[in-house]
C-alpha cells in the first residue's frame, strides 16, 4: 500500500453529488486526505442533528448506519437513539474532550443551500457550524467538516427543514456512511502497515545488535 498516495493532500474542500458514480469511494478518498496520520491521535466523528426534523436527521442517520456497520477505526457520537443536537451539543463536546486525548474531530451536519447544490455532500477543512442555517448560536465543531445540502435556503428555513424529503436525506446518509466505512478500512490497514514496518525496523535493529555482539565476542577470543 502506498501511504504517500493514500494521504496526498487535495484541495481544502470538495463536493460530490450523492447520485454520482462511485460517490462513496470519491468521498472516502477526500476524507482520508483530511485525517491525521494513523495512530497519531483518536479520530472522532460528531454527527449533529435530530430525528424530530426530516432535514435535520442526516447526521444521526449516518451515525446509526455506521453503528450497524460496526466501524471500529473511528469513534462515533450522534445516532437516532442518542442524537447530538442543539440542546446537548456543548455537553457532548465536553464529553468527547474528556474521553479522548487530543481528538481530531470531524463535525457532520445537514445544511441548506442553493437549489442547484441540493444533494451535494461537502467535505473539507475547518469546523462545521451547526444551527447557522436557522440562526442559532451554537459552538463550531471539528477540525474538519462534512455537510449535506438537503434543501433550499433563503426563506422559512425551519419550515423547509421540517418538510425535506426523507428519501433524499436517507440516500445522502447512505453515501456518507459508506464513504466513512470505506475510509475506515483503508485507515486501519495503513495503521497496521505502519505498525508492521515499525516492528520490522525494531527487529532489524535487534538482529544488527546481536550480530555486532557476536562479532565483538569473536574479536576478543581471537
Amino acid at each position: 500500500m502506498n501511504l504517500k498516495h493514500l494521504f496526498d493532500r487535495k484541495p481544502d474542500s470538495y463536493s460530490v453529488h450523492y447520485e454520482e458514480q462511485q460517490a462513496a469511494s470519491v468521498f472516502a478518498d477526500h476524507l482520508l486526505t483530511l485525517l491525521p496520520p494513523p495512530g497519531s491521535c483518536p479520530v472522532v466523528f460528531a454527527f449533529i442533528g435530530t430525528d424530530r426534523s426530516t432535514g435535520d436527521s442526516l447526521g444521526p442517520l449516518v451515525g446509526t448506519l455506521l453503528e450497524e456497520k460496526k466501524v471500529t477505526a473511528f469513534h462515533m457520537y450522534g445516532t437516532l437513539e442518542n442524537p447530538v443536537h442543539a440542546v446537548n451539543l456543548t455537553e457532548k463536546l465536553a464529553l468527547i474532550e474528556k474521553e479522548h486525548e487530543h481528538p481530531f474531530i470531524v463535525g457532520a451536519d445537514a445544511c441548506l443551500g442553493r437549489l442547484k447544490s441540493v444533494g451535494h455532500i461537502q467535505i473539507g477543512k475547518g469546523p462545521v457550524k451547526p444551527g447557522a442555517g436557522v440562526n442559532k448560536q451554537l459552538p463550531a465543531v471539528g477540525e474538519a467538516h462534512i455537510t449535506g445540502i438537503v434543501n433550499v435556503s433563503g426563506f422559512m428555513e425551519f419550515f423547509v427543514l421540517q418538510n425535506t424529503r426523507l428519501h433524499l436525506v436517507m440516500s445522502m446518509a447512505r453515501v456518507i456512511a459508506d464513504g466513512i466505512a470505506k475510509a475506515s478500512i483503508r485507515y486501519s490497514a495503513s495503521a497496521l502497515l505502519q505498525q508492521s514496518l515499525s516492528q520490522s525496523d525494531q527487529d532489524l535493529k535487534r538482529q544488527a545488535a546481536m550480530y555486532a555482539k557476536q562479532l565483538f565476542k569473536k574479536d576478543i577470543e581471537s
